[in-house]
């Protein structure tokens, strides 16, 4: 191919390379430049040679000598400019030394660890210690030591808790001893619960029937006061409060001299039920070995803090296991229920740590699809540090026995406001299931598990849960304080599981008002014993 242009800039043509005449004419317009045109061009070049200029000289620049203003900028939007991969600005010694450096390093003699980043700062600004390597010493010693600070505060303020909610407050216990003076000296505190015309109701099956076992009277009282306030016919409410022999006084005065008509209470202690008393309850025999077991637990509470190689979480984790909570009767009660209420069929079981906002008994028409239990599940939901429990959160499948059994990722349930069809559970094993694992974990050195009654609950109902709303049972309040006021006063029934009980000092302040609503503190025995809002 040739190429011909014609010395007037007129004529462009441009011939074929193999001979043939066959040829293409361009004809190119005049064009004068303006100098206006050669001055932007100009101008527009020197800033071109500038900026490139600026972008080559930096890369050769030490890293010892500081860049100048325009040179940093230059720095910094060159490799966007130019689409380069930024290098990272950290070298890959210091990544060396903080994986590798042993603990004698990080403290030479006569050095201090830094306290605070200010210290620290200070120390590396000093001309003898500006190398990296003493760089990257000196920044692993500062935070191992706050990690340790940070790791023995976390274990102290969960030892604190512990024994903040393993203790009876004085006015819990002075409130106790008052009803139980009142009880012996005033015929009012012994009054019938009910009274004897209104006993029909308590094996009614057409009355909506709440069981609430509990040894605490003022825990109690917030229950009960809450679900009859709440209940749009309070007339159909029948509560039945299960209680231990020692509390059945106080439990009883309170009621009497405080009564919740037209809804019906009745206040039992568990000697007043014959089958509870004809013989050996196999969950009772199981308790007491559990006891003496976790009397020897690891120590006690001493020796799970003073093992430094295990997490806060961890800790606090082996901290509630030796809450007595656990080891209470009114804990592991609900298993037997089907015995304890023979002519009922269906029941909600309340804990003593919930507060009712809403009529309850749209519970009693939900269809349980012939399952025992109606349960909200704790592993889906808007929370999710609350609603985040599966099967590997409570049971221990590093045991053979669990793993072969049961699946880590299956969802959990919570025990506290549930739904149970006594005629469907009947007809299932589920209190002979949970005894068997009772057992099982005791001969395991309570291997399988550590918390509570909702581990075996978990393996004893598997297969017999029917998931309701989420509406109807909110928790976690009793051990974090992320969920919102707003979203709170939205539940049915909200749960103040964990330490921070409503009527303990650690309750947190901004949900303890949720609770305290339903409590009358112009009550002669709330002032007495100094109970406040």
């Amino acid at each position: 191919m040739q190429l011909h242009i014609s010395p007037s800039m007129r004529h462009v043509t441009v011939l074929t390379g193999k001979g043939v005449r066959d040829f293409i004419k361009v004809k190119v317009a005049s064009r004068r430049l303006s100098y206006r045109m050669v001055f932007y061009s100009l101008l527009f070049a020197m800033f071109l040679l500038r900026f490139v200029f600026v972008l080559t000289a930096m890369d050769t620049i030490e890293d010892q000598y500081e860049c100048s203003s325009l040179g940093c900028v230059g720095k910094r939007l060159g490799p966007r400019l130019w689409r380069r991969q930024l290098e990272s600005s950290i070298p890959e010694e210091i990544y060396q030394i903080l994986e590798e450096a042993k603990i004698d390093e990080l403290s030479p003699q006569g050095w201090d660890v830094p306290q605070t980043l200010d210290e620290f700062i200070a120390e590396m600004k000093s001309n003898n210690r500006s190398d990296a390597k003493t760089f990257a010493l000196r920044l692993k010693a500062m935070i191992s030591l706050l990690e340790q600070k940070t790791r023995t505060a976390k274990i102290q303020e969960y030892l604190y808790r512990h024994v903040a909610s393993t203790s009876i407050p004085k006015p819990l216990h002075c409130l106790s001893l008052r009803l139980a003076h009142e009880h012996s000296t005033n015929a009012g505190a012994r009054l019938q619960l009910p009274e004897a015309e209104r006993v029909p109701a308590l094996v009614n099956p057409t009355l909506r029937h709440f069981v609430l076992a509990s040894d605490n009277v003022l825990a109690a009282a917030v229950v009960a006061a809450s679900l009859v306030a709440n209940a749009l016919s309070p007339e159909s409410v029948v509560l039945h409060v299960i209680t231990d022999r020692k509390t059945f006084a106080p439990m009883q005065a309170w009621f009497s001299l405080h009564p919740l008509g037209p809804a019906v209470v009745e206040v039992k202690g568990l000697h007043h039920f014959d089958w509870f008393a004809r013989g050996k309850v196999p969950v009772m025999e199981a308790m007491e070995k559990d006891r003496a077991a976790r009397s020897q637990f690891r120590g006690g509470s001493s020796a799970i803090v003073a093992n430094v190689g295990e997490k806060p979480v961890v800790v606090a984790a082996k901290l509630q296991a030796l809450s007595p909570k656990y080891q209470s009767v009114m804990n592991h009660i609900r298993i037997h229920l089907p015995e304890l209420f023979p002519s009922l069929d269906k029941i909600v079981f309340l804990d003593d740590d919930v507060v009712i906002q809403a009529d309850l008994s749209p519970l009693f028409e939900i269809d349980l699809q012939g399952k025992v239990n109606g349960a909200v599940q704790t592993c889906r939901g808007a929370d999710k540090f609350v609603m985040s429990k599966k099967f590997k959160s409570y049971l221990n499948f590093s045991h053979p026995l669990i793993a072969e059994n049961f699946d880590p990722n299956e969802c959990a349930w919570a025990y506290g406001m549930n739904i149970f069809d006594l005629d469907a559970w009947r007809r299932t094993n589920i209190s002979e299931t949970y005894h068997y694992w009772l057992q099982k974990n005791l001969k395991s050195d309570l291997s399988l598990w550590q918390l509570g009654t909702l581990p075996p609950g978990l393996i004893a109902f598997h297969g017999h849960v029917h998931v309701i709303d989420p509406y109807w049972h909110m928790l976690g309040l009793g051990y974090q304080e992320n969920t919102t006021v707003s979203d709170v006063q939205k539940a049915a029934v909200i749960h103040f599981n964990g330490r921070a009980k409503p009527w303990l000092d650690i309750a947190f302040p901004q949900l303890r008002p949720l609770w305290t609503k339903y409590l009358n503190f112009s009550d002669k025995f709330l002032r007495a014993c100094n109970i406040r809002a």
